[in-house]
């Protein structure tokens, strides 16, 4: 087990404690700018004796950032050497510090940007053989001098002996260049060639790929169109066409590649398992959606991906959220919530999420406290709106914020508020430019302004609202979820009325034509 997953047993202090340590010890060296590595491992190990914090948050306080401007200089980082481009929030990096393990490609991001080893932030342990004291002046003084902290060293194996990490490094360079120093100028010259000519190999290996010099480009032009088709074409056919390509990934990563390549295609695995599971949801295949949704989320883990692994749990909860398991719900949400950018559209959606989800558990009190944080979020967002596959996602923050409200209203029993949540999606729907108009979303807010009719005492405007939804272009299975939703209410207050009878039937209509996805279709 890594020293991230084990449990702390001693007394944490506060930050400051840190900070104080920190500036003492910098005060002492004499404030050198910039400071050595030398001494910011020093630091890390008095913070994480003195204080009982762990590697990582150790590290963090001995470079003097807080967690904020961490975050900034992973993403900087990103940014200057032309990284994979990660969604790491400010959430997840406080997870880690309190003991949750980063998956590999953010335990590398994690060691290049604190220039270190997994054994430097706590993510590993070094089962290096002990040897001789005195053998080597090489040698960490004693078991506190070493890169894990005492208690943590004891962990790794008892009486083990520890090197810094620039003392570890000077002793391998020592014992390099004291093997060459002892050969002779011929028998050198001969050691060095046949280490050029090894590295010209560990890079040709590095390099290697059974992968076409275009194959990256296409799949990335195949999952923007796939995306962009998503509310324009019929969803089976979408579902069959982005299922051959998720089968073609799938066979990918069985080849040969490089990292860079690796972490590539298991993003695009997962950002087509995202959207085979809204479309699987369309085609009223909740165990699929669901079943897709969480695919997507484990390969956007392993490509490093939080913000492919946040929109895998928008899906999750929206999935399940017709299912009736808010709690589930809600759960997906707050997951997803962990990994999405603090200041993007995607974190609005997710607070929605989790407002809504409440909502359906009869609890009022928390779709307020959620909600108020969607609302939050969004003021924080930047005047430039990310885009996703070149399409600008804010919209999908301002119909979360406006359309969600209505539906919760009238699962709250508030029908006053749900009418006039209902009008203001509604016309925010209808008003948007046509690329990014969505007849789905718009039929459901049609249905929300009908059950509130109904609730209002108002059935012939229900059942009129009612049959203009089911008109839509795209009635999928959230729409025929919602309308059977506000049949059944008119049926219960309403009953043997032959205008509800004949919305009953054109509903039954609309579902019997609706296609049914294959067994085979979703084989993998």
């Amino acid at each position: 087990m890594s020293n991230q997953a084990t449990k702390q047993s001693t007394a944490v202090h506060h930050h400051s404690c840190g900070r104080a340590l920190r500036e003492r010890a910098l005060g002492q060296a004499g404030s050198p700018d910039p400071v050595p590595v030398a001494l910011v491992v020093e630091i890390t190990r008095q913070i994480a004796k003195h204080c009982g914090h762990r590697l990582l948050k150790s590290r963090r306080l001995a470079t003097g950032w807080t967690v904020g401007q961490a975050v900034a200089a992973a993403h900087q980082l990103v940014e200057k050497e032309n990284l994979t481009r990660v969604g790491l929030s400010e959430r997840s990096w406080k997870d880690w510090e309190a003991g949750h393990l980063p998956s590999p490609d953010y335990q590398d991001l994690l060691c290049r940007l604190f220039s270190t080893s997994p054994v430097g932030l706590g993510f590993a342990h070094d089962y290096s053989p002990p040897e001789a004291a005195g053998s080597s002046p090489f040698l960490s003084a004693g078991p506190g001098d070493g890169t894990l902290p005492g208690g943590e060293t004891a962990r790794a194996g008892a009486g083990s002996r520890t090197f810094t990490e620039v003392e570890e490094t000077k002793r391998r360079d020592a014992v390099k260049l004291a093997g060459l120093a002892m050969a002779s100028p011929a028998a050198a010259a001969q050691v060095l060639q046949r280490a050029a000519a090894e590295a010209m190999e560990f890079t040709r290996q590095a390099e290697a790929t059974s992968l076409g010099s275009g194959t990256l480009d296409h799949l990335d032009l195949a999952v923007t169109e796939f995306n962009h088709a998503y509310s324009l074409k019929p969803p089976a056919a979408v579902f069959d066409a982005v299922m051959d390509y998720r089968r073609k990934v799938d066979a990918l990563l069985k080849g040969r590649f490089t990292h860079r390549q690796e972490r590539e295609l298991l993003t695009f695995a997962g950002w087509m398992s995202e959207l085979l599971a809204w479309l699987a949801h369309d085609l009223g295949d909740a165990r699929t959606g669901l079943a897709f949704a969480s695919d997507a989320f484990v390969h956007g883990q392993q490509a490093g991906h939080g913000q492919l692994c946040a929109w895998a749990m928008d899906a999750a909860a929206s999935i399940n959220l017709y299912e009736q398991r808010p709690d589930r719900a809600r759960q997906a949400a707050l997951k997803g919530l962990t990994e999405a950018p603090a200041e993007h559209p995607l974190t609005v959606r997710l607070h929605a999420q989790a407002a809504r989800a409440a909502a359906a558990d009869g609890d009022a009190d928390g779709f307020t406290t959620a909600f108020h944080a969607a609302e939050d979020a969004y003021r924080l967002l930047p005047p430039r709106s990310p885009r996703r596959f070149g399409m600008d996602v804010l919209p999908l923050a301002d119909y979360a914020l406006t359309s969600y409200p209505a539906t919760s209203a009238i699962w709250l029993g508030q029908a006053e508020e749900a009418r006039r949540h209902a009008e203001r999606a509604l016309a925010a729907y209808e008003s948007a430019p046509a690329a990014s108009r969505s007849p789905s979303r718009e039929a459901i807010a049609r249905i929300d302004l009908a059950i509130a009719h109904a609730q209002l005492g108002a059935p012939d405007d229900a059942v009129a609202l009612g049959h203009r939804a089911l008109d839509s272009a795209r009635v999928v299975g959230s729409v025929l979820g919602r309308a059977g939703d506000l049949i059944s209410f008119l049926t219960r207050r309403y009953p043997r009325r032959a205008a509800v009878e004949g919305l009953r039937e054109r509903l039954t209509t609309a579902a019997l034509a609706r296609p049914a996805l294959s067994a085979a279709s979703t084989m993998m």
